[in-house]
């Protein structure tokens, strides 16, 4: 059996490239709106109104069922979150994030 070595599990887990960068910043996104729900200390259904979505849906955000959400669904909510999204465009292979959530 050969070993690889990767730089994120969706290198490993995605078909292409392509597919594992899109998972990458899905599940950053993710990541930073659920930390901001967090520190918003309010109740679910709350936190579901100010971002303009049902108490179940956020529910499966707070979970991470990262599969239930699309790159632009996450952006929206990010910004209704009150996050500034920033897209950083290099060239492949150098160390940076894909994508800085400020």
């Amino acid at each position: 059996m050969t070993k690889h070595q990767y730089d994120s599990v969706w290198d490993a887990i995605e078909d292409s490239p392509a597919e594992a960068a899109n998972m990458k910043m899905r599940s950053e996104l993710m990541i930073a709106i659920q930390e901001t729900v967090k520190n918003w200390n309010s109740i679910q259904s709350k936190s579901a109104e100010r971002l303009d979505v049902t108490q179940p849906r956020l529910n499966d955000l707070m979970r991470g069922r990262i599969d239930k959400f699309s790159l632009d669904a996450l952006m929206n909510l990010a910004i209704k979150a009150g996050l500034s999204v920033r897209v950083n465009i290099r060239p492949a292979g150098r160390e940076k994030k894909d994508m800085a959530v400020v």
